[in-house]
């Protein structure tokens, strides 16, 4: 028999060696489990290689020596006319019969036309979603330690920030995944809504937060760190635009009389030009603030809402008859009850932004006049109008290293805030409807 097979082999070879050579063939080929690659010839690759050196397994599966002289398993593919590497991991941690299983899954994946890297990384996020790594969980630890070191505002309106920009790109991702490219992303897109302040903001917390979790060991470095170069730099002028003469003042008012202003935005712009505060504090405001019923209708907004905490007991700003009365018929619209300018998005008030953003594009006040302005022009104008300046300074909320000037806050000087108020009012209201103001200080013939 051995003869006869042997015979055989010789004179009809052609026939049983290519039996036996498809034979060898299929098994390679089924389920892609045997390659060119043995155990022993790769680890004597590995041991006289330069870096740079690939040995191929076959179907795109390959070893290459880096330039640290480390052993790393490649796959190289390609999906959409691209060519594209998927890392498997170094060897031998990663044997070669575990990287043909992972072979395997690359091209399950792109059977089924999925790109093999973006899968891998929706699978890490999705089933680190379940762990205390993600970005959420300790974006979440580092804002319940900043609580007790922030004001309750601060706090409010930061946390608000990362729920509406952050969480919904980079909520769910492990943290040590995150890299700068991802942030720059969601930075970015917070910046075309043309708010670099919030921006800026926000990428400083998001530099907290990474520095916190370096602190824990949950990443190596901190990405946040190289994404500052995508912002532009803000202007260091100093000051914010504003308008100082009572005809451009009531040309602004008019303005916005006859813009398309969402109510609640119109509304909040009335209460910030007429009580010359800060636009968080007016954005922020709430119907329990208010007594508008009272002898002298006045706002007190608690000291936590306050830009100044050293200042003792609440802001309290009298109201003319004017705001007053349009407050009255705000709350009959809207009820007094909640956050005095709601949200037509959902959210419980209205944003600073929809503000700054309404005197930038809609008023078309870029570089003339910002929310912010009213306090300037309130200053100015009042003093030099004869107002005492201690009693403006007052009026605003400024911080004052003077005990003495802090102590009038709740003496005789409230009376003299409840006349500059008064005034305030009657002359911006004088200015809206385009009568001619006189000023005090200039002498009429």
């Amino acid at each position: 028999m051995v003869f006869l097979d042997s015979a055989l082999s010789k004179y009809t070879g052609g026939i049983i060696g290519g039996i036996r050579a498809k034979s060898n063939r299929v098994k390679n080929m089924v389920g892609g489990i045997s390659g060119k690659l043995t155990d022993k010839g790769i680890k004597s690759f590995v041991n006289r290689s330069a870096p740079g050196s690939k040995l191929a397994d076959g179907r795109g599966l390959y070893l290459l020596i880096t330039q640290t002289q480390t052993a790393i398993w490649r796959i190289k593919y390609r999906i959409e006319g691209k060519e594209k590497s998927y890392s498997i991991g170094g060897y031998p941690q990663n044997s070669l019969a575990q990287a043909r299983l992972e072979l395997n899954e690359v091209k399950a994946c792109l059977t089924k036309g999925q790109d093999p890297v973006i899968s891998r990384r929706l699978n890490r996020a999705n089933a680190a979603s379940q762990s205390d790594s993600t970005f959420k969980a300790v974006a979440e630890e580092w804002f319940s330690m900043k609580e007790k070191e922030w004001s309750a505002t601060h706090f409010t309106k930061s946390k608000r920030a990362f729920e509406r920009d952050v969480y919904k790109s980079l909520g769910a991702l492990p943290i040590e995944s995150i890299t700068p490219s991802v942030i720059a992303k969601a930075i970015e897109t917070i910046n075309k809504r043309d708010v670099l302040e919030t921006a800026t903001r926000i990428l400083q917390h998001l530099n907290g937060v990474f520095r916190y979790a370096q602190a824990k060991g949950l990443c190596e470095g901190n990405s946040a760190a190289p994404v500052k170069e995508i912002l532009p730099r803000k202007k260091t002028n100093g000051h914010m635009p504003a308008l100082l003469d009572w005809n451009s003042l009531g040309a602004l008012l008019r303005a916005a009389d006859a813009a398309r202003l969402s109510p609640s935005v119109r509304a909040a712009h009335r209460l910030l030009a007429f009580s010359a505060t800060r636009i968080s504090n007016v954005v922020q405001a709430e119907w329990k603030e208010f007594d508008l019923d009272a002898d002298i209708p006045i706002w007190v907004i608690p000291r936590a809402k306050m830009k100044d905490h050293t200042r003792v007991g609440d802001h309290r700003i009298p109201l003319g008859p004017q705001i007053t009365a349009e407050l009255k018929q705000w709350g009959k619209l809207f009820g007094r009850r909640g956050y005095v300018f709601p949200s037509p998005t959902g959210n419980q008030y209205i944003s600073r932004e929809s503000l700054e953003k309404a005197y930038r594009v809609t008023l078309n006040m870029a570089g003339k006049h910002a929310p912010h302005g009213w306090r300037s022009a309130f200053s100015t104008l009042a003093r030099d109008n004869g107002f005492e300046q201690d009693v403006v300074e007052l009026a605003l909320d400024h911080a004052h290293g003077n005990e003495v000037v802090r102590a009038y806050d709740r003496g005789e000087r409230f009376t003299q805030r409840v006349g500059l108020y008064k005034w305030w009012g009657e002359k911006l209201t004088h200015a809206q409807n385009g009568a001619e103001v006189i000023e005090l200080t200039k002498k009429v013939a």
